[in-house]
């Protein structure tokens, strides 16, 4: 559906209401453009902003189907760029993912959302209070987008990192739990973070260093800010895969080293239970002549031998840290 269409002159928005066709129509006048925000759009609701602008149809069916990895490409005078939204859900421990399929041309800029997260309304109003910024054209709200876009991957870096504490603190507790299953889906979700981040980064080198078409020459500065903030971004999404990987081996080294105190403890058990066993045994064998038998003191002796071996045996395995 369509969102918002406004037209915008000289850094100001014009006031009325706009169909997509008087929108086209006045941002033909020196100095206008248009912003139309669209979510989600059918196939049928998309053919006037396709006539109007005459966009590209490769670009039209990728953004009406959307589950495109960020890019940017040029369609003769236009250019089309794709930007991967991101959201943590703390609850679930997932990050859900969206897109942004941007249109820009000379008079014009069309914003297709699909899924959750990095809505544009905060962008817009915040665009619409600085009219020094939108007299730059489509380029500064190009712009404005994807800082908004990128502004939002930081809360996302955040949860992931708790909840990575989170599992350290686990695995080296003394809780005889074992975070595994945790710890793979928290680095599945890292791996996809990273494809919708890293494939960012070249489009956002194309724009803050080379000439494109309605990309000016101020606003270009902008995008090399917005580039360093996502190469840090993808260092730390880099950093998080590989502390996973750490603490993943980790845990089944914690693993390996409770199964084997398991085993001691029962070995040193099975020991001590060995010696009553074996003198039970030998004093069951029913032969006719045994000295111990007839001997007055004979069961207090054996019991006492019995205890006695035992409580060494336990000693030395608590000395030993078996028990």
């Amino acid at each position: 559906m369509i969102v918002n269409c406004r037209v915008y002159e000289d850094g100001c928005c014009c006031p009325g209401e706009y169909t997509i066709e008087t929108a086209a129509r006045a941002s033909h006048d020196n100095g206008a453009f248009v912003w139309i925000g669209l979510y989600e759009p059918t196939p049928d609701e998309f053919k006037s902003v396709r006539r109007e602008f005459g966009l590209h149809e490769l670009a039209v069916e990728d953004a009406i189907k959307a589950h495109q990895r960020p890019k940017l490409e040029q369609y003769g005078d236009s250019l089309f760029l794709v930007l991967k939204t991101a959201r943590y859900v703390d609850d679930k421990e997932v990050v859900e993912f969206g897109e942004i399929l941007l249109f820009v041309g000379a008079n014009f800029l069309v914003a297709v959302r699909h899924g959750e997260g990095s809505g544009l309304q905060q962008v817009r109003q915040s665009l619409e209070a600085r009219q020094d910024v939108l007299r730059l054209g489509p380029s500064a709200v190009l712009h404005a987008i994807v800082d908004r876009v990128v502004d939002d991957y930081v809360p996302v870096i955040e949860g992931v990192e708790d909840d990575i504490e989170e599992v350290e603190e686990q695995v080296f507790s003394l809780d005889r739990t074992n975070p595994a299953e945790r710890i793979y889906y928290l680095k599945r979700e890292v791996l996809e973070f990273r494809r919708a981040t890293a494939p960012l980064l070249p489009p956002l080198m194309q724009l803050s260093t080379q000439p494109l078409p309605h990309v000016c020459a101020e606003v270009r500065h902008y995008f090399r800010d917005v580039y360093d903030h996502l190469l840090r971004i993808n260092e730390q999404i880099d950093a998080f895969r590989d502390l996973l990987t750490s603490v993943l081996e980790a845990n089944l080294t914690q693993v390996s080293v409770r199964q084997n105190e398991d085993m001691r403890k029962i070995s040193a058990w099975v020991a001590i239970v060995a010696v009553p066993t074996m003198i039970a045994g030998i004093y069951g064998m029913n032969f006719q002549y045994m000295p111990e038998l007839s001997h007055p003191l004979g069961y207090p002796i054996i019991m006492g031998l019995i205890v006695s071996i035992c409580v060494s045996l336990y000693v030395c395995f608590r000395r030993w840290h078996w028990l």
